[in-house]
């Protein structure tokens, strides 16, 4: 853009370009463009493709999203409308990466601080009623299902959408990359029952069932007796409903139940959670896997599928946009904490396999389907709704291809005075 063309844009365009300029000196490769509100666009650099368009959508876009940023700040404009993502939205965290870790020192403020405030005006309301507010002391069973409501209540009609036909909401497991949803889940929940081991008539129970994917595959093709626990009544609904479908309903059942209180004098012969560790808190895994080992009998299996967070990987203080608009009071701590409160609570720990990478494509796949079924989210929920996921999961997928977040599965035995009931080795998980 040269000088002649700057000077004769709009006043506001031109505070706006030049801010953004001093923002964007130092990025590379500057792989995007920007449209401002008036149609003007500040292209990418020469020789590099444009991956996406940041599209601001007024004046007041701009103090929005840079005064003093950071993640709830970005995320909050995108999602009211503030600024708009065409493209492919995953390449936009590696920008919002370097706009958080800018230096906000007084030199550069003085810079540009002034000509973010003047363009202040206009734009939208932000409408703050829709983050969660829980109150009450953290991880009671009170607050841990209106936790959990916030989040899975809002509509099975909502996930049906974008993800597989079974409705499995956690990481698939990939054979290759070009492997549609579909196929990935199922080889995900044949591989958890192969992994536990599962014989016909075997009681399993799984916590934090979801839809009850894993029981109706468990009952219907390894002939588990299974029970699955949700603090989510649509989902146990749902759940019994498509169990019910499967003509399985004297063989695995769905019920509102918190593990906190589960009382099965009998024990189960397997344990299963898949995507509900992170909501038990840090404070309360010991109690979790105490809990969970007094479920299961003597020479019992437990596998536990459940996002962590790298080692080196702090987070941010304070709630982040996840927490306020997603996943309240969710809680991803490293796997060597885990192991070790395992450990103490009386587990044997015989095998740890780390899918990180099969949850980026999963992320990326639902993403995906997501996008195209943009005017029925519309339909169900509205559009507000719609960003929030498309924001969420995008950012969840730069994460985990990071390397700042994993997922593992964490296979653990209840051993029989000393005897753990494995194999020798692992040939029969990849037969």
């Amino acid at each position: 853009m040269s000088v002649e063309v700057v000077q004769s844009l709009d006043r506001t365009v031109r505070t706006g370009l030049g801010i953004l300029r001093d923002l964007f000196n130092d990025y590379r490769p500057r792989d995007f463009a920007i449209r401002f509100w008036d149609g003007t666009i500040w292209d990418s650099e020469p020789g590099q493709p444009r991956r996406f368009t940041l599209c601001l959508n007024h004046p007041g876009s701009l103090c929005k999203m840079f005064w003093q940023p950071n993640e709830v700040k970005l995320g909050e404009a995108y999602i009211y409308d503030d600024f708009d993502i065409e493209g492919d939205i995953g390449a936009v965290f590696s920008l919002a990466d370097y706009v958080t870790n800018l230096s906000t020192g007084f030199t550069r403020w003085l810079r540009y601080g002034a000509r973010l405030l003047d363009l202040a005006l206009g734009g939208h309301v932000w409408k703050l009623g829709r983050a969660a507010k829980l109150g009450g002391r953290l991880h009671t069973k009170k607050r841990d299902k209106r936790a959990v409501t916030f989040h899975y209540d809002m509509s099975n009609e909502f996930f049906a959408l974008w993800l597989d036909k079974r409705m499995v909401y956690s990481s698939a497991y990939f054979g290759a990359l070009d492997d549609d949803l579909d196929t990935a889940q199922k080889r995900k929940l044949d591989y958890i029952c192969r992994k536990l081991r599962l014989k016909p008539g075997e009681r399993l129970l799984d916590i934090g069932c979801g839809w009850g994917g894993l029981l109706i595959h468990a009952a219907k093709h390894y002939g588990a007796r299974a029970l699955g626990i949700t603090l989510s009544s649509p989902q146990a609904e749902l759940a019994n409903e498509l169990i019910s479908r499967e003509g399985l309903s004297g063989r695995c059942s769905a019920k509102v139940l918190d593990y906190r209180d589960i009382h099965e004098p009998e024990g189960f012969d397997k344990l299963v959670s898949v995507g509900m560790f992170e909501h038990v808190g840090e404070a309360k895994l010991s109690e979790y896997f105490r809990r969970a080992r007094r479920l299961l009998r003597p020479g019992g299996v437990f596998l536990n599928h459940g996002i962590a967070r790298a080692m080196g990987n702090t987070g941010r203080r304070g709630p982040g946009f996840v927490d306020r608009y997603v996943f309240p009071d969710s809680d991803m701590v490293p796997l060597s904490s885990t192991l070790r409160i395992a450990e103490r609570a009386g587990f044997e720990v015989r095998d740890v396999e780390s899918l990180r990478e099969h949850y980026a494509l999963t992320l990326r796949s639902w993403v995906r389907r997501l996008e195209a079924k943009y005017h029925d989210a519309r339909r169900i929920t509205d559009e507000a709704t719609y960003r929030i996921w498309r924001l969420y999961m995008s950012g969840s997928a730069y994460e985990f291809q990071r390397g700042r977040l994993s997922v593992y599965q964490v296979l653990m035995v209840k051993p029989d005075r000393g005897r753990s009931g494995l194999p020798l080795t692992r040939e029969d998980w990849y037969a």
